[in-house]
């Protein structure tokens, strides 16, 4: 069973960047399909921002960050990454890094995912 931990969040402006760092343990990460997810203010659903499946199958992205944000994996070091570039203010949100073993048919369904982390707070202002 893997443990996820977010870092790196914080207040940032509109037009910054920001990159977010979620390090596993408990298991080799390369066994996992892994995504970012966001749950924004107000809101209780958690929105799919990014993901990779296992053995990077592929990638996808939320329409509404593709060609800002970034996902990537160091499987040497255990650790996913969310690069966000052009942050707007309603990126503002609460950014979770969640996985999965194996290979899973969508990586933008947040049920499909076993382990999550805590959360990491992302504020964009304007």
């Amino acid at each position: 069973q893997v443990q996820l931990v977010e870092s790196g969040g914080g207040l940032v402006q509109a037009g910054g960047s920001l990159s977010l760092s979620c390090a596993a343990s408990g298991g080799p990460l390369s066994h996992y399909a892994v995504a970012w997810f966001r749950q924004r203010p107000g809101k209780e659903e958690q929105d799919f921002v990014g993901g990779i499946n296992w053995n990077d199958e592929n990638t996808d992205y939320a329409d509404a960050v593709k060609g800002r944000f970034t996902v990537s994996r160091d499987n040497s070091k255990n650790m996913m990454y969310l690069q966000m570039n052009s942050l707007k203010p309603e990126d503002t949100a609460v950014y979770s890094c969640a996985a999965r073993q194996g290979l899973i048919p969508y990586l933008n369904g947040a049920h499909f995912f076993a382990y999550w982390g805590q959360g990491t707070q992302v504020t964009v202002s304007s």
